[in-house]
């Protein structure tokens, strides 16, 4: 599909965009209807309540629930009720709620954060004979992560973590699989590196010049934030918006659940400066030069590869490393 340039069939190229988004509309806004919810009150969540939310999810994934921080499950806890604002989440229905993450993560993570020694200089070649499958997808995976295209980088003025995506470095026929499962791993080495009493995390996009939208990728990614990493976004900014991402999210944004919907913020050219400087921890000087400021991600995330004659070319360890430095430096006091 060429969103760039019209052609002849151009008219049907964005039907079948939209069927494609239309058809996993259910499917999202069931995933977790208490999204519903655009209000950020919280209420108080004892210690007692979390130990127990605690116990009943180690019934079910013993080892799995430990990835889940005392302060995420009291945040999820704390949110309004969706049938009854006035009120807290029930906790049956926050107990369920973190079950359901930790059954899709059983069905998606399981084994992304051992992918990557699989492809690594000194295990690669030995990998390639004894274990062909779990050494494709871990060659897949390095592929995804070697376009540079999605990394963390700084904080936000509250000790958030950033996750920058390069639309411009993904390619114009994802392998969608693997792109999915590269977020997820890069979520939650984000998540692991995340500073005292920090439970969420911003994603800022570069829409200057984005390939073609690939539906599949959307719906997953949209049903992973639901489903995997429930009330993890604070927000996602855009920017610059041109006319291809301003198409999709208004494809989009109806289907998502409403506090989910209410986090992206769409941010023309002439604001893109005042708006990531009010949010970056260092201001204006931590605009990236991609964004028209003067950080250079470029020499740290370059499009070869800091190791272009290995297979994992992306400098992943240094990225989780700088990000720990980061969080380390702030005070969250």
């Amino acid at each position: 599909m060429n969103w760039l340039y019209p052609t002849q069939n151009a008219e049907a190229e964005t039907d079948e965009f939209k069927d494609a988004i239309e058809s996993a509309a259910s499917t999202i806004q069931e995933a977790d209807s208490d999204e519903g919810s655009t209000s950020e009150k919280t209420f108080d969540v004892s210690d007692d309540e979390i130990q127990t939310i605690i116990g009943t999810l180690a019934k079910g994934f013993p080892d799995d629930c430990k990835t889940l921080s005392k302060d995420y499950i009291g945040s999820v806890a704390s949110k309004p009720y969706s049938k009854d604002m006035t009120v807290r989440r029930p906790l049956d229905y926050t107990t369920e709620k973190l079950t359901q993450l930790l059954q899709w993560r059983s069905e998606n993570a399981v084994g992304l954060d051992k992918s990557l020694d699989l492809v690594s200089e000194d295990r690669c070649k030995t990998a390639e004979i004894e274990e062909p499958q779990k050494y494709e997808r871990a060659m897949a995976l390095a592929t995804t992560l070697n376009y540079g295209s999605m990394y963390w980088h700084g904080l936000d003025k509250d000790g958030r973590p950033i996750l920058w995506l390069r639309c411009g470095r993904m390619p114009w026929y994802p392998d969608v699989d693997a792109q999915v499962k590269a977020l997820i791993l890069l979520a939650d080495a984000g998540i692991a590196k995340m500073g005292k009493g920090i439970t969420d995390f911003v994603v800022i996009s570069d829409s200057n010049s984005p390939p073609p939208p690939n539906p599949q990728f959307m719906i997953s990614l949209l049903q992973g934030l639901v489903k995997g990493y429930p009330d993890r976004l604070h927000m996602l900014i855009s920017a610059p918006v041109g006319s291809i991402i301003q198409f999709v999210m208004k494809l989009l944004l109806p289907l998502m659940p409403g506090r989910l919907a209410g986090k992206i913020i769409l941010v023309g050219e002439e604001e893109t400066n005042n708006r990531l400087g009010s949010i970056l921890q260092g201001g204006e000087a931590d605009i990236p030069t991609f964004l028209g400021g003067s950080c250079d991600h470029d020499t740290l995330y370059p499009v070869a590869g800091t190791f272009p004659n290995r297979n994992l070319k992306f400098d992943y360890a240094r990225m989780v490393k700088r990000l720990k430095e980061a969080v380390d430096g702030f005070d969250y006091e």
